[in-house]
């Protein structure tokens, strides 16, 4: 066993025992056991439960592109302060300055990739699994020769077998098609999910940056990556990837919604909608910031419960 394998055992033991696990419930249910939309079904449960599990990582997130959008001034000061200098002194002092100022505040750019850096092991962990099913070699856990077997030869659409991609397709035009339409699926969730974060849920600030261009730009090379990951990657794995594309753009909505990154177009959008809510209240504000303040502050009032009258002259009574 390579280093690359002693890393992904763990992982693949608990892929496999989720996948069983949500196999063996649907079978109950009635599910047809060597049926691929159950192993499909699998496949969404598994999903579900690494991004559920994943919730905390995300907020973490979050917090800390906040901080980050927070100390964009003082570390644009920085690079200010060492423009043009290319000595290696001032590199050094640079990088120092810059790796205190992320320490001073508790957070790092690298930060927010911490979703994408725990899925990624997962995602291969499901891509050598089911490739080993494939050839029906059981897996490290609850995959037993008989399931791997299973999963390695359930199809969908009569002819689509999810240990199958376009690579090895050999003219199945059903895989071809499917995993096309995959793609073209994968790649509008993901440019979408993109394109709301950047057009309603950057501020100014943020839209002036370098982080901001490179973002645009990664904004047209997804549909590239997506692309080869269509003619590479078996559809099975194409599954977990597109449910997971769904996943984050409900996310994004509803962050995005509710906990806008100060001084976006989202921000805007969530104050005019709050200074609504007020103005229907007839709450008595006289801006658009005390209308937020007073919807935020205002709590609905406990439900007094009425009182028969034998309890009302006890009260009464104790006075």
């Amino acid at each position: 066993m390579n280093i690359f394998d002693a890393i992904l055992w763990p992982i693949k033991w608990v892929i496999e025992l989720l996948l069983v696990s949500f196999h063996t419930g649907l079978s109950v249910l009635g599910f047809e056991a060597a049926d691929g939309w159950t192993w499909v079904l699998s496949i969404v449960g598994l999903v579900l439960v690494v991004r559920a599990a994943l919730i905390p990582l995300f907020v973490k997130q979050i917090q800390s592109q906040r901080k980050m959008l927070e100390i964009s001034p003082d570390l644009k000061k920085i690079q200010d302060k060492y423009k043009g200098k290319r000595d290696q002194f001032s590199r050094e002092a640079m990088t120092r300055e810059t790796m205190e100022l992320y320490g001073k505040h508790k957070t790092s750019p690298f930060s927010s990739c911490l979703p994408l850096l725990v899925q990624m092991p997962i995602f291969f962990g499901l891509f050598y699994t089911l490739s080993n099913a494939a050839q029906e070699i059981p897996g490290v856990g609850m995959l037993t020769k008989e399931l791997a077997k299973s999963f390695g030869e359930a199809t969908i659409f009569g002819s689509a077998g999810l240990a199958s991609a376009m690579s090895t397709a050999d003219g199945n035009w059903t895989i071809i098609v499917t995993a096309g339409v995959m793609v073209i699926i994968m790649t509008a969730s993901q440019f979408i999910t993109q394109l709301q974060i950047m057009s309603k849920n950057q501020s100014d600030a943020m839209k002036e940056s370098p982080m901001y261009k490179q973002q645009r730009i990664l904004l047209y090379i997804l549909p590239v990556v997506f692309l080869f990951s269509g003619w590479a990657f078996p559809l099975g794995v194409m599954f977990y990837w597109l449910v997971s594309n769904f996943w984050t753009m409900v996310q994004q909505f509803i962050v995005i919604r509710n906990m806008p990154t100060p001084g976006s177009q989202a921000d805007r959008d969530r104050q005019a909608r709050l200074a609504k809510k007020a103005t229907r209240k007839g709450l008595p504000v006289d801006s658009v910031e005390e209308a937020i303040e007073v919807v935020e502050e205002v709590k609905p009032a406990q439900r007094q419960q009425p009182v028969g009258k034998a309890r009302a002259k006890r009260q009464q009574g104790k006075k």
